[in-house]
């Protein structure tokens, strides 16, 4: 087993998090397995309970695990699925060692920091290393890359950083290796690395000396300032790479790539494997990628998403009707998911974010200006989609943007919440139930439409919602949602719930048009809502962003963007002839493949592309 170790230093969110999943992208290029894991320093035990305000998005993997949102990046970029177990914490290490005393395992000793946190933290670091996180390769990994949050020289992750020292040590040095992604500032026009020299100066005090130096910058620095870095650094000139903003996602793999990270992390590390293929690929002609010089042989998934997104030219816009909408970081999952739905539809999405409470009547009276600059933006969208969330504030906006989406044929995507929402606004103004809401909003109200799910445990909020991967069955075989799903019956998507519809509703919705068209495996959840004669206007209790990836988007977000785009039935048309459209195909030799579709909406054909993953 093989270990990068990625820090960061000057500031927290310098990108350590792509920069991370990049990494494990071009080493599984070359024919590696991957896994990752994230450290997170806070005493929390898990990102279940925090503020989206603080913190950005909650990301949720299969095994009901709530972690932090680079996670997703992870499975994104590396497609894969992660367990909770990927996602350490100072909580949950802190919380094992105070168990193991409890139990006596430490026979009376004095339980301190060095060893038995540092210990605690290689052993958790070892043991998930080796677990796959590949759902068609159940063989070990072969690379581990460790994003440790936060900065260098924070308290709260000395810890960890003691604990790496002696890790490195634990493994062998050739067997471990060190990124420190850093910040170069620009002050009057000039590059300034000190703050650069300063952090690795810190991480070397510590006990580890970085053996690459990923600079992040708004703009590239000249050779000049590499050369300062690199002597008052302590690290080789080849082996510090600038990694300025870029303005497309995909193009950072290809810049790591062409710095020849493969290749130094091939000799570093001794993984001799995939020496050869590197060696092949220096061979092949180079092609022009965005001013870089690439090997297509290698990266050629890469290149094919970087060109697909940069060329697309269409614009497309999204209402995002949600509750946190200061912070972006609160939706990454659902922007990189209408991302891959506009690869999809040969679209650019646009999303335009609205605060909930803006859409209210109480703001009309208090800030008439901001309600109707409100409306106006929901109105010259082509589809509003309604995230999760929890509380009241700001649901009533969520459930007037759902009726304004239903009674104009708009698109609509209502997730979680989103999904309640509609069904709330469908009960007050079809069935005539006008004081119906949720009883998360109101306990006493007259019509609790949706309800609190028995299971749940009220005296404790952590852990505590229905997490996870859970099986949602089609019930209706005219489902749009079922044929963009490949007319499966059944689907395995991630929840993250409290509350569900009340069933002693679901008949008088459905005899008015509001059609469950998938519920759980025991038939009592309603998990999916279909709306008879509306363009699409489709509600999911379960988050399938999270599931959602490049090269292979979520079906209900494929949907909305081409509703949105009024390209809906002649891609269903094409898409039940078209016999190659099997996600995660399997070719006759055994060799995956991923796929990419070309929607020409001007004569209406899909053209699949199969490329191997090498």
């Amino acid at each position: 087993m093989k270990y990068i170790l990625v820090t960061g230093g000057v500031i927290s969110g310098v990108g350590k998090g792509v920069i991370s999943s990049s990494i494990g992208s071009v080493l599984k290029c070359c024919g590696l397995r991957v896994t990752s894991i994230k450290i997170d320093p806070y005493i929390n035990i898990d990102a279940g309970t925090f503020s989206p305000f603080e913190h950005g998005e909650v990301f949720v993997l299969d095994d009901g695990g709530e972690v932090d949102l680079d996670l997703g990046n992870y499975e994104r970029f590396l497609d894969v699925d992660l367990n909770k177990d990927n996602n350490i914490t100072t909580g949950k290490i802190y919380q094992h060692v105070i168990n193991k005393e409890r139990r006596g395992d430490y026979l009376g000793k004095t339980v301190q920091v060095i060893p038995h946190i540092t210990d605690a933290i290689q052993e958790w670091v070892e043991k998930v290393s080796k677990v796959s996180v590949d759902p068609n390769d159940p063989t070990e990994p072969e690379i581990c890359i460790i994003e440790l949050g936060g900065t260098i020289g924070d308290i709260e992750g000395m810890p960890f950083i003691e604990a790496f020292r002696q890790f490195q040590f634990r493994v062998k040095r050739e067997n471990f290796c060190n990124v420190h992604v850093s910040l170069v500032p620009i002050q009057n026009g000039e590059h300034k690395t000190k703050p650069t020299q300063n952090s690795v100066k810190e991480l070397r005090g510590l006990g580890i000396s970085p053996d690459i130096l990923i600079c992040r910058c708004t703009t590239p620095f000249p050779e000049s300032a590499r050369d300062k870095i690199s002597m008052f650094s302590h690290v080789e000139k080849d082996q510090v790479i600038c990694l300025p903003d870029v303005n497309n996602i995909y193009k950072v793999p290809l810049i790591l790539y062409q710095h020849k990270l493969a290749e130094f992390f091939a000799e570093k590390l001794s993984i001799n494997n995939i020496k050869e293929i590197l060696n092949e690929a220096s061979l092949m002609p180079k092609i022009d990628v965005a001013n870089l010089k690439i090997s297509e042989g290698i990266m050629k998934k890469w290149i094919e998403l970087y060109d697909r997104t940069d060329s697309l030219s269409k614009v497309v816009e999204i209402a995002l009707v949600g509750k946190y909408t200061s912070q972006s970081d609160t939706y990454a999952s659902i922007i990189k998911a209408l991302d891959h739905a506009g690869l999809e539809s040969n679209r650019k999405v646009k999303i335009l974010f609205i605060d909930s409470s803006d859409l209210e009547k109480n703001t009309q009276l208090e800030d008439p200006v901001k309600f109707h600059q409100a409306w106006q933006l929901i109105c010259r969208t082509d589809g509003i989609l309604v995230p999760g969330g929890f509380g009241i504030r700001g649901t009533e906006g969520m459930i007037a943007a759902a009726n304004w989406a239903r009674t104009n044929n708009k698109p609509y995507l209502g997730i979680c919440l989103g999904f309640q929402c509609a069904v709330i606004e469908f009960c007050r103004n079809a069935l005539n139930l006008t004081n119906a809401t949720s009883s998360e909003f109101d306990k006493n109200a007259e019509y609790q439409v949706i309800i609190e799910m028995p299971e749940h445990n009220q005296g404790q909020m952590g852990g505590t919602m229905r997490l996870g991967k859970r099986k949602t069955i089609f019930k209706k075989t005219d489902s749009v949602l079922r044929k963009l799903y490949g007319n499966t019956e059944f689907v395995d998507e991630r929840h993250r719930h409290r509350y569900e519809v009340n069933p002693k509703y679901v008949k008088d919705l459905e005899d008015n048009g509001m059609i469950f068209t998938g519920q759980s495996e025991d038939g009592n959840r309603m998990e999916i809502m279909e709306l008879k004669s509306h363009p699409y206007y489709v509600g999911v209790q379960y988050h399938p962003e999270y599931l959602s990836r490049p090269t292979r988007p979520s079906a209900p977000y494929v949907g909305f963007v081409l509703a949105a785009c009024n390209k809906l039935g002649s891609y269903m048309k094409k898409l039940e002839t078209d016999p190659l459209n099997t996600p995660g195909h399997i070719a006759s030799n055994g060799r995956r493949y991923f796929y990419l579709h070309t929607f020409d909406e001007s004569n209406a054909q899909l053209s699949t592309k199969f490329q191997e993953i090498l």
